[in-house]
């Protein structure tokens, strides 16, 4: 129970007369919760538990781990002003080098599409698909690595990993994601790979509407500019791969079993794609109106 809401139920006793178990009814709120009284964290349990986050999860920063403390695997409430002295202490809080090269060739004789996506009010999934390429730097090539990304779960509904920077990388991925879902919009830059014939034919057949950032002005695709950055920061920039089979094996296992379910979204209240996703499909069964 937050302050806030023991404060609602306090008032509800004293001012309206409720018993605990009616306030408590009303407020929608486990009685247990007002019984309980908050035990302070022993220092070094809570660095034990920060540093296995950040173990984790090298790329959260304080607010994130104070959310992941809180969650069922340790339910540990602490503020955020304890954790982050607590990891500055010991020296958590390094800053991720980054690196950038050139991926996008928008010189070619295909044609552009407008920005449909700007200030458009994304509401429910498979509303608007993203898309963008990065490069990863293995010990003799460098591969290529194409994302699909659902703007409202944050979910990735396709990736492919390759040697050749073609239009093969990009409709591998588009063609996994259709597997599952199909999107209104699919938003991207202007680079050949998403320009060309084969990838704009595959949308039309769809019936996905195109839409593509302009050139030169990343933060038209920002949604997919970050969840590159993020698996660069959280998984390429930290592993060593032994060769391309190993950097495909560690990237999936990135992409399905930590991205998708265990690492927490702040955009998404704390959750995680899949666990957003459940939540806004019982909401929909349930009738009830809104989102998560």
């Amino acid at each position: 129970m937050t302050v806030a809401e023991k404060r609602k139920v306090v008032a509800m006793l004293h001012q309206e007369g409720y018993t605990i178990r009616a306030a408590c009814k009303a407020a929608e709120l486990p009685r247990s919760s007002y019984y309980y009284q908050a035990t302070e964290v022993d220092e070094q349990e809570l660095l034990a538990a920060i540093e296995k986050i950040a173990g984790e999860f090298p790329a959260y920063g304080s607010r994130r781990i104070t959310q992941q403390l809180r969650r069922p695997s340790y339910e540990i409430h602490v503020n955020r002003k304890r954790v982050r002295r607590i990891m500055a202490e010991n020296n958590l809080l390094r800053p991720v080098k980054r690196a950038k090269k050139q991926t996008t060739d928008s010189q070619h004789p295909y044609p552009r599409y407008p920005n449909v996506v700007k200030d458009l009010e994304i509401t429910m999934p498979d509303q608007v698909w993203v898309s963008d390429v990065t490069y990863i730097r293995l010990h003799k090539e460098f591969v290529y690595l194409a994302i699909i990304m659902d703007v409202f779960t944050r979910g990735i509904r396709g990736w492919c990993l390759s040697r050749n920077l073609d239009q093969a990388l990009t409709l591998t991925a588009l063609k996994t994601a259709l597997k599952k879902r199909c999107p209104n919009i699919h938003h991207s830059d202007q680079g050949v790979q998403y320009a060309a014939h084969a990838y704009i034919d595959l949308l039309k057949e769809h019936q996905i509407e195109v839409s593509m950032a302009s050139v030169g002005v990343a933060e038209e695709n920002g949604y997919a500019e970050r969840v590159i950055r993020t698996i660069k920061e959280e998984e390429v920039y930290l592993s060593e791969y032994i060769d391309f089979a190993d950097a495909a094996r560690q990237i999936r296992h990135f992409i399905e079993d930590i991205y998708m379910t265990k690492r927490i979204h702040s955009s998404l209240g704390y959750l995680t794609p899949v666990e957003f996703e459940d939540a806004y499909s019982l909401e929909l069964k349930s009738g009830l109106p809104g989102s998560p």
